[in-house]
């Protein structure tokens, strides 16, 4: 999936390895998410787990009605950076991280009974001095609508949400919203099933509640979403429960945005041709490695489609930092330059120095105008300044 044709821009103007952001696209995506928040009544906040490239804040502001994060220092940078609300969830805090996040956020999410009582009295001290604050609960509906496990909130057996008979109502005092979250980077039907799912399990506590939120995973910019029934869904739960709906997605403000370049280093032979290149698996797009999935690669095909195949692996010491075999047209040149397609989100968020590894540069490019902005480059000071 990529909307922007990147083989226009010169891959020559870039380091290696960069990710390259064309905020055209962006724009795109934030418009269409924009347009569900004015049709429906939904507040959307960018989930800055999923893309936190904060170059892009201002940008984004004018489009969405805040962030959400998963801890407290995504959610300071969505505080200093993006403005709007601060949603925050964790799977646990600390009372530093409370003692923190009641000055500025806006909405705190507990992941059990127990964390909010433990932090209720300081947290409705400090509701009384910032009456903006609010606070939630996240519940398990124990509906299952995610295909590998790692990435399915709603697996047996996970720590993520309180499953009804887990929920202790007596607690439920100060709380004035619930959030759900059983999606990744799936449609509307999905979605559909799990609010009639919540609905059957949690539907008697609504009329307590103020706002719900519908949680991420939704790929609502992505073709083929039914945006319409996006929005009759949220008009409908909206109307039906008295409740403000939230939607934070993450990948959506990023799909089909961005790619990453690197260069072929060396080409060798071992049962079949094999091109190391300058980024890596590992380090710079470990979904690959843990979902898994296979990026696509501009101008590439798969193994034997075209005349020339080679494994493309990264230059770390781990033997399975390899991303997959593709085939080209052409044979492969040292120092020539490749594109890995639909890198934007999920990438830049979690890229790591192993090996000492160079961090992938980070750049904006406007495709209508050509103008390119190399925003960040990185060194071995970051990787030094990491350790001790």
């Amino acid at each position: 999936m990529q909307f922007t044709d990147f083989s226009k821009l010169d891959l020559q103007r870039l380091p290696s390895p960069c990710f390259v952001v064309d905020e055209v696209a962006v724009e795109r995506n934030l418009t269409i998410l924009k347009h569900i928040a004015d049709e429906s009544g939904a507040k959307v906040l960018a989930a800055l787990k999923a893309f936190s490239m904060w170059s892009l804040a201002p940008l984004t502001a004018k489009y969405l009605s805040g962030t959400c994060a998963s801890g407290l220092h995504e959610a300071k940078l969505g505080h200093e950076e993006y403005g709007g609300e601060v949603h925050v969830f964790a799977a646990a805090y600390s009372e530093a991280d409370i003692i923190e996040l009641v000055e500025f956020a806006h909405h705190i999410v507990f992941n059990s009974c127990g964390q909010w009582t433990r932090f209720r009295e300081r947290c409705l001290a400090a509701q009384k001095k910032r009456p903006e604050l609010h606070f939630g609960l996240r519940i398990n509906p124990e509906h299952s609508e995610g295909a590998v496990p790692i990435y399915d909130p709603c697996a047996p057996g996970s720590r993520l949400g309180i499953p009804l008979s887990q929920l202790d109502e007596s607690v439920l005092d100060g709380i004035s919203g619930l959030h759900f979250h059983t999606l990744c980077e799936q449609k509307f039907e999905p979605l559909a099933r799990t609010v009639k799912a919540v609905e059957q399990k949690f539907g008697h506590l609504l009329p307590q509640m103020k706002w719900v939120n519908f949680g991420g995973g939704h790929h609502i910019t992505a073709d083929g979403y039914n945006i319409d029934g996006l929005i009759d869904l949220v008009k409908d739960f909206s109307s039906s429960h008295q409740v403000q709906v939230y939607l934070e997605p993450g990948e959506a403000v990023a799909i089909g945005t961005g790619v990453l370049s690197c260069e072929v280093l060396d080409i060798t032979w071992n049962q079949l041709n094999q091109a190391i290149i300058d980024t890596s698996a590992t380090c710079h797009m470990p979904d690959t490695l843990e979902m898994p999935y296979r990026p696509d690669v501009l101008d590439a095909e798969e193994a034997g489609v075209l005349p020339h195949t080679y494994r493309l692996g990264g230059l770390t010491c781990l033997a399975g930092d390899v991303i997959d075999d593709y085939s080209f047209a052409e044979p492969l040149q040292i120092g020539q330059r490749l594109i890995f397609e639909d890198m934007s989100h999920y990438t830049m968020v979690k890229t790591s120095t192993f090996n000492g590894t160079h961090l992938p540069a980070i750049a904006i490019w406007n495709s209508k105008t050509d103008a390119l902005n190399v925003v960040k480059t990185f060194g071995y000071a970051d990787f030094k300044n990491r350790l001790s």
